[in-house]
Order: structure tokens, then C-alpha cells, then sequence
């Protein structure tokens, strides 16, 4: 595993995260330096697809970076129809995805499917899993909620949707003390103040959380019929919404 170096330097000019090339080489000691429980989600996205996934039907791993839950998923879920659609903007993303999926000795190419596109432009059907773990997050507000009905629309009854992201909050001391502890978090993975510091502000205007009870109240609008946190470190969170 590549270390994570990216902004342990001071950068003279900073602009926006994007998931390029540089990234996509440090990326596993990024998210697990970065997101407390990321390897505890990446995990029960697995076991959870496997107890919902209905046969010959579909799994989306939308937002899939490297394919880790396209991953996780497809080694969980034991049924031989099984079809998992990874999809991803970064090219740069995918083509790690692809060479560590070749690398791997688990023989899942027949069940993984790398798409190189916007999340919001591919057409989904016969869903019975959708995860977007920790991409929502990088959605502008605005399309966010026509993005989860076009995915709500094409899950079958009884289908799930698992939908992990970094929250925020309204009340400002309980914003600070979550704040406080996820610096404390990557502290003790050995980011520095200063690599803390320039990326957080690459994030600013890339990464918007929102509160838990407007993904929940979202979720509910839309029509899912049962919607439940199932998980949470800090202010980073897992949902399970129901068809």
C-alpha cells in the first residue's frame, strides 16, 4: 500500500479535490487514514448485500473508486447470477479498480462490471442492492434528490439501498466536538496539522455533508418504506433504506 503523501508538503496554490491519478495510487491509505470504520462498512456493505440480493437481478456500486464494496459484495454474495455494476467519473479510479481486480485471486471478473460515467446519466434497472458509500457527499445538493429517486425507481420491492457519508450537524458544539474527534482520528494516523489543514480545505467546496435527519427525511419522501442507521464513527455514518 502506497503511503499517503499528498499534502505533507506545503502547496503553494491549492484547488479542488478531485479524484486523479495521485489519488487514486494512495487511495486505500487515504480513506483508511481518513474515515474511521471505512473497513467496517466496506465489510458489512458484503454481508448485507448478500442477506438482500435476489436472484438475477443487479448490484450498483455507484461511486466506486477502487471497488471496494463491488468487491466486498461480490465475494458475500454466493448466488451465481449475481451481476455487480461499478461505476465511477474517474478513469484514473477505475483503472486501478480493474488492475487490482485482475490481481486478485477470487476470480469475481465474470461478476464485476466497470462503467466509467457519471452516476447521474447511466440508466439502472432489476436493482436489489445499491450502495454509495461516501459518495453522495460529492453530489451538489440540488440533484441529489433527483439522483436517489431515478435509483428508488429502478430497485425491485424489497430491495436495498446502503448509503454511507460524513455527517454534518446543526447544533454547533456537537459540530465541533465531531470536528475535534475525526482531527484526533487522523492525528493518530499520522497526518500532520499541516497535511490535516490543506486538505481539508481542497474539500470545502467538493465534500458538503448534510445532517442525518435530511438524508433520513429524503429517504422517506422519496418513498422507502423503512429507513434505519445501522452504523456510525464520529461523524461518519451508514444508512439502510428499504424499497
Amino acid at each position: 500500500m502506497t503511503s499517503d503523501t499528498l499534502y505533507a508538503q506545503p502547496l503553494e496554490q491549492l484547488v479542488d479535490f478531485n479524484f486523479d491519478e495521485k489519488v487514486a495510487n494512495v487511495f486505500p491509505d487515504m480513506i483508511n487514514r481518513s474515515v474511521p470504520g471505512y473497513a467496517s462498512i466496506v465489510a458489512m456493505t458484503g454481508i448485507l448485500s448478500a442477506e438482500f440480493f435476489q436472484s438475477n437481478s443487479r448490484c450498483y456500486d455507484l461511486g466506486c473508486s477502487l471497488g471496494a464494496s463491488a468487491f466486498s459484495m461480490a465475494k458475500a454474495i454466493e448466488d451465481e447470477t449475481k451481476h455487480i455494476i461499478a461505476v465511477d467519473n474517474s478513469s484514473a479510479m477505475l483503472a486501478k479498480a480493474q488492475q487490482l481486480l485482475q490481481q486478485s485471486n477470487l476470480h469475481l471478473n465474470q461478476s464485476v462490471e466497470f462503467i466509467c460515467d457519471d452516476i447521474s446519466h447511466i440508466k439502472m434497472s432489476n436493482a436489489s442492492v445499491v450502495v454509495m458509500n461516501f459518495t453522495l457527499q460529492f453530489i451538489a445538493p440540488e440533484k441529489r434528490a433527483v439522483l436517489l429517486k431515478n435509483i428508488f425507481q429502478a430497485m425491485n420491492k424489497g430491495g436495498i439501498l446502503i448509503l454511507s457519508e460524513k455527517l454534518n450537524y446543526t447544533h454547533k458544539s456537537q459540530q465541533q466536538l465531531l470536528i475535534d474527534m475525526h482531527y484526533f482520528f487522523k492525528k493518530a494516523n499520522g497526518y500532520s496539522q499541516l497535511e490535516i489543514s490543506q486538505k481539508r480545505q481542497t474539500l470545502e467546496n467538493v465534500l458538503i455533508p448534510e445532517t442525518l435527519e435530511q438524508h433520513k427525511d429524503r429517504l422517506e419522501k422519496i418513498g422507502f418504506r423503512q429507513t434505519e442507521q445501522w452504523f456510525q464513527c464520529f461523524n461518519f455514518a451508514s444508512l439502510v433504506a428499504i424499497k
